[in-house]
């Protein structure tokens, strides 16, 4: 056993003899290369040192040169803001002085101007006292002036004075009036030229149909067995037909024919459509009523809607609410002493669209608000107040501007005119009904209004006759002379004007005429 390890006991001792030896040898080389690495870095160090103290001299160098150059530009600075300084006191300096020179020469300026007030107020003073006496005097002159002219005119000075005061009064009155007359009379005469030209030249531009219209109320029948299928057992089919159109259905023995009858012509044109469909179509029962009457009316209302649009389009109007275009069209279905309203409507747009051309004036607002001038007439059937009222009321309430309200509101006088072509909107209205033919009125209210034009006209004074000719356009009034001077019958034709405005209603205008006549007769024997 002791054999057999010896030798490896031997071989590991000389192993780590020979690991000791090479230990040793590989620390004293890495002890000198650790010397020369050390002694490197300590060189390194030493030049870093030197150089960064280098570097440090500079920049101490140069900040102290900066240093230096930052305080000699503020020394500088404060030397020119010194300078500056003192320059402004100087002038503030000089200021003042001026200023106090000034005020020296105003001072003296004030005492010689108060000196020569002083002299002055006496010299008012003076001149006051010598009034005071001449006015004592003067009105002592006056007094026994006045005492003697009284002696002499046998009439107190207060009596004269009214008497020169009445004279003067007549005679600037009468010269006032003859003034005015000619005024008047020139500018008529200047006025009406233009004026007749303008209007000439419209009317004659325009050729619209102004015949009096009717709504159509009586439906053809094809035999006059078709009266009974529209009766209906015991009237089933009349009675709903009435009640579903809202109008009265007349059957008498006219051949041939059914009478629709209805206050309001949109309606009676409803039933109308409805009892011609009704006919074609054969069927007759109350169900198939009240269907095609419902169809009636909705084709009706789309019918309304393009009659506004195509009226708006040929007027050249633009911009109008939906609900305007409808009332527009609904005016096809309105009369106006038989003259129906759509057609008058658009003739009046086209006549104040042409006068405003001549005039150099709005030409859109005049045809939009004579387009709807008449347009509260559609309402009246379905609402209380006047057909002006209704037509401003739907205006201002569907955005109409204030002139075209006002064209509405002032085409019948009952506001005052704010704009020239709301005149243009009632001149227009007025040549439109008053074209022959354009308008009818019922043969009894026609004559009440001749025999009421002839009471007005008479109940003035000094009215010896009057007598209405031209149908009515024209009233002749014939006055006393001794009574009614030249002035006065100036002033009496246009009073006779204004009540007969006031009192009546009237299409187109009456023409009221003065006529005054001195006759002086000599007798040669």
């Amino acid at each position: 056993m002791s054999a057999f390890l010896m030798p490896f006991i031997e071989g590991l001792v000389a192993g780590l003899v020979v690991a000791f030896i090479t230990f040793l040898v590989i620390s004293r080389t890495q002890q000198r290369s650790a010397g020369r690495i050390l002694a490197a870095a300590r060189a390194e160090a030493a030049a870093v040192v030197s150089n960064a103290s280098a570097k440090a001299e500079e920049a101490r160098s140069q900040l102290l040169l900066e240093g230096r150059m930052e305080v000699l530009r503020q020394r500088e600075d404060l030397e020119k803001e010194v300078v500056r300084r003192r320059e402004e006191w100087e002038r503030q300096d000089r200021r003042a002085e001026e200023r106090e020179r000034s005020i020296d020469r105003r001072s003296e300026e004030a005492h010689r101007q108060e000196s020569a007030l002083q002299t002055r107020e006496g010299a008012v003073a003076q001149r006051e006292e010598t009034s005071r006496v001449r006015a004592a005097e003067i009105e002592r002159l006056a007094g026994e002036q006045r005492q003697r002219l009284e002696a002499i005119a046998g009439l107190t000075s207060e009596e004269a004075r009214r008497e020169v005061l009445q004279r003067a009064e007549d005679e600037a009155r009468g010269q006032a009036q003859a003034l005015g007359r000619d005024i008047r009379e020139q500018a008529k005469r200047s006025a009406d030229k233009d004026a007749k030209k303008i209007v000439s030249l419209a009317v004659q531009r325009i050729a619209a149909e102004h015949t009096a219209e009717t709504t159509v109320s009586a439906v053809a029948l094809p035999t006059d067995e078709m009266k009974g299928r529209i009766i209906g057992r015991e009237g089933r089919n009349v009675r709903a037909f009435e009640q579903a159109a809202g109008v009265d259905v007349i059957i008498d023995d006219t051949p041939d024919t059914v009478i629709v009858s209805c206050y309001d012509p949109v309606r009676r044109e409803v039933a109308r459509r409805a009892l011609e469909a009704l006919i074609a179509d054969g069927r007759i029962h109350p169900g198939r009523i009240e269907e095609l009457v419902a169809k009636s009316k909705k084709e009706l209302e789309a019918e309304l809607v393009e009659l506004g649009e195509k009226a708006a389009f040929e007027t050249g109007v633009r911009g109008l609410h939906p609900e305007l275009i409808r009332l527009v069209g609904r005016m096809r279905y309105r009369t106006s002493y038989g003259q129906n309203i759509y057609e008058h409507s658009k003739e009046v747009a086209w006549l104040a669209g042409m006068m405003a051309a001549e005039l150099k004036l709005d030409v859109a607002l005049a045809r939009r608000g004579a387009l709807l001038h008449d347009v509260g007439k559609v309402l009246t059937h379905d609402h209380e107040g006047t057909h002006v009222e209704l037509g401003v009321e739907v205006a201002r309430r569907y955005g109409e501007s204030a002139p075209v309200v006002n064209c509405i509101h002032a085409h019948h006088d009952d506001v005052p005119h704010e704009s020239a072509e709301s005149v243009l909107v009632q001149a227009a209205d007025a040549i439109s009904g008053s074209r022959p033919g354009a308008r009818r009125e019922a043969f009894e209210s026609y004559v009440k209004r001749l025999t009421r034009l002839e009471e007005i006209a008479t109940g003035f004074p000094g009215v010896e006759k009057a007598n209405v000719i031209q149908a009515g356009r024209e009233v002749r009034v014939i006055v006393t002379p001794d009574k009614v001077d030249d002035a006065q019958a100036t002033a009496l034709s246009e009073q006779v004007a204004k009540r007969i405005e006031s009192e009546l209603q009237y299409p187109g205008q009456i023409r009221v005429v003065v006529i005054r006549e001195t006759r002086a007769v000599g007798i040669a024997r």
